[in-house]
């Protein structure tokens, strides 16, 4: 981490984007590790192999969900990020302290919430990926056929 933020103070813009590319290439390689450290006797080094692993077999297909999850809940926040500043501009307007205090907690709890929602759906959906990659079945609620896609071989 140290060393990541050396680069990115002294190199500017092409160290943001280096250290950017390394935590996206981080976040990509253990996208299936909690499944894996749940549901096998390995240590965090063996996940994060088994992971690379098994993105290696379906690499596009693991990025396209996860950022398919990611798009919804970036609009989502953004949405509830314009709902927050109105309600709170409302309460500003009130010139009421009690009000204020209350958007805030309001905002604050639901873009909370919103968060967990999200990670909570990300876990399920790479859970889901993990079984199928590993039985080749669907978890319930989970078409058969989508989780084949997913785990395509990758054309050359």
């Amino acid at each position: 981490g140290l060393l990541l933020r050396m680069i990115q103070e002294r190199l500017g813009l092409i160290g943001r984007l280096v250290v950017g590319f390394i935590g996206l290439a981080w976040t990509v390689a253990t996208f299936l590790v909690v499944p894996i450290l749940a549901s096998q006797d390995v240590g965090p080094v063996d996940a994060v192999k088994r992971s690379v692993e098994l993105l290696k077999r379906s690499w596009g297909e693991n990025l396209i969900g996860n950022g398919g999850l990611g798009v919804v809940f970036g609009l989502l926040m953004v949405l509830a990020v314009l709902l927050g500043a109105v309600l709170i501009g409302g309460a500003v307007v009130l010139q009421s302290a009690v009000a204020i205090v209350l958007a805030v907690a309001v905002v604050v709890l639901g873009l909370t919430l919103l968060g967990l929602i999200q990670a909570s759906l990300q876990g399920i959906y790479s859970a889901a990926l993990y079984r199928y990659a590993e039985a080749g079945e669907a978890s319930v609620g989970f078409d058969q056929a989508l989780l084949q896609q997913a785990f395509a071989p990758k054309k050359k």
